[in-house]
């Protein structure tokens, strides 16, 4: 275990070096998932307000219809990633445990994108032309809204309302996150070798939205593959890859932005009270597809890796489809399988019905052994401050999980237990192996 406290060049105070185990999906090219029997549409995959339903049982959609309607300007619509027909209403559980509501479609024995021409149609082709030019900021982000882009690295907080200009607060540089800092998974490392061009005219014209002087596209440095490809892409406009340090968490917006430009969010605070937006860069290739080319947010790529897996994969999968729907594609469960997390391992939620929809902020599925989860014997905590050393928020977890199991609120509010971006690197260095971000998630819910 290597732990990290000092901030250094290119990197961010704070953070862990947990083993990365990227090379099991890493040079698996995308596939693109055949159609499943049923796909099942959660109205509430998003930050903010759940949809409401706009299509009846029985009614025919085709790919891309609206089948939920954003309930509120902090709201995403979601739409039919299939052709078919609506079936009942239903509710499903999240692998995070919600329950929500679902339209569930019939697969159409006709699909009109299937294979590699969906990937050519939503990934393919010439980006970097002179249509980004006359697009306007207004244009931009009532398309993003329109297609229900939300942020694709897991927030899946709705993208036009990033893009939507704060006179009282501009915005002078837009960091597009490559860094994919969670072990195992591979679906941005992929779209950043295989498709660079949408990414970079997303970040492109995700600038122009919000009149930011500059854009940089941050990648770690173990993904020299990548950042060849990105170089590539930029050659001949002033958008800059920005190469940062390997470590966890790289990816989280704040740490990204202390990384690449010395700067602070304040507690509490967004990227916007400093004059930042980050923007994934699965969001920014999402971006240039629904201004560009019309085209809603339908699929996403997903890793499935881990050792518990019989062939690790990246896909590219309509939302709805289940994690079963992809397990089995990637050959089921190896017979030492322990553990199917939803995202990666540090963030992800361990998943309990291979039923569960993927949404627009499923990243993963990672598939552990027993051996891969070397789970510690728990001990009383020893004061040896490790937790506080590695947080890349600067608060002392120890002192949030003492507070949550006395039961004491005030003591919650004043360790700032809301600010805890729950990365996981407390419970990752604790030697005493306490749950450490579980016990902060209960201190959460007990403050509502």
């Amino acid at each position: 275990m290597t732990l990290v406290a000092l901030w250094t060049k290119d990197s961010f105070a704070g953070g862990v070096h947990p083993p990365e185990r990227k090379s099991l999906a890493a040079e698996m090219p995308v596939e693109v998932l055949p159609t499943p029997a049923e796909v099942r549409i959660a109205l509430l995959q998003h930050l903010g307000a759940p949809c409401e339903p706009t299509r009846k049982p029985r009614e025919e959609v085709s790919l891309g219809d609206v089948v939920g309607q954003a309930g509120g300007f902090v709201s995403a619509p979601v739409h039919a990633s299939i052709a078919g027909a609506v079936a009942k209403a239903a509710m499903a559980t999240l692998p995070n445990g919600r329950h929500v509501p679902v339209i569930p479609i019939k697969a159409a024995e006709e699909q009109p994108l299937t294979g590699r021409a969906l990937w050519d149609e939503l990934y393919g082709g010439s980006w970097l032309d002179e249509q980004l030019d006359g697009r306007e900021p207004g244009e931009i982000a009532e398309a993003a809204q329109g297609a229900g882009l939300v942020g694709l690295g897991g927030a899946a907080f709705p993208t036009h309302v990033k893009l939507a200009r704060n006179e009282a607060k501009p915005i002078h540089t837009l960091l597009v996150n490559g860094c994919e800092c969670e072990p195992y998974l591979t679906a941005d490392y992929r779209l950043m070798v295989e498709a660079p061009e949408p990414v970079v005219a997303g970040a492109l014209l995700g600038r122009r939205a919000i009149g930011a002087r500059s854009v940089e596209i941050c990648v770690e440095d173990n993904k020299p593959r990548a950042i060849e490809r990105l170089r590539e892409a930029v050659a001949g406009t002033d958008v800059r890859v920005r190469v940062v340090k390997t470590k966890y968490p790289q990816g989280g917006e704040k740490q990204l932005i202390s990384a690449v430009l010395r700067t602070e969010v304040p507690l509490g605070g967004l990227p916007l009270d400093v004059g930042i937006v980050v923007m994934n860069v699965g969001t920014a290739a999402a971006l240039a597809g629904a201004v560009l080319r019309g085209k809603p947010l339908t699929h996403r790529i997903i890793s499935v890796s881990g050792a518990g897996i019989r062939q690790p994969k990246n896909l590219l999968v309509p939302l709805g489809a289940s994690y079963g729907d992809l397990i089995e594609y990637c050959g089921g469960l190896s017979e030492d399988a322990s553990r199917i997390v939803s995202g990666g391992p540090m963030m992800g939620f361990t998943l309990a019905d291979l039923g569960s929809p993927v949404t627009k902020g499923t990243s993963g599925v990672t598939v552990l052994t027993e051996s891969e989860i070397q789970q510690k014997e728990q001990t009383a905590c020893v004061r040896c401050g490790r937790c506080a050393v590695v947080c890349p928020m600067r608060l002392v977890p120890a002192k949030l999980a003492q507070a949550v199991r006395a039961d004491n609120i005030e003591l919650l509010d004043s360790y700032h237990v809301d600010a805890c971006m729950e990365c996981g690197c407390c419970a990752f260095a604790c030697p005493a192996g306490i749950p450490l971000v579980q016990l902060i998630r209960i201190g959460k819910v007990k403050k509502k």
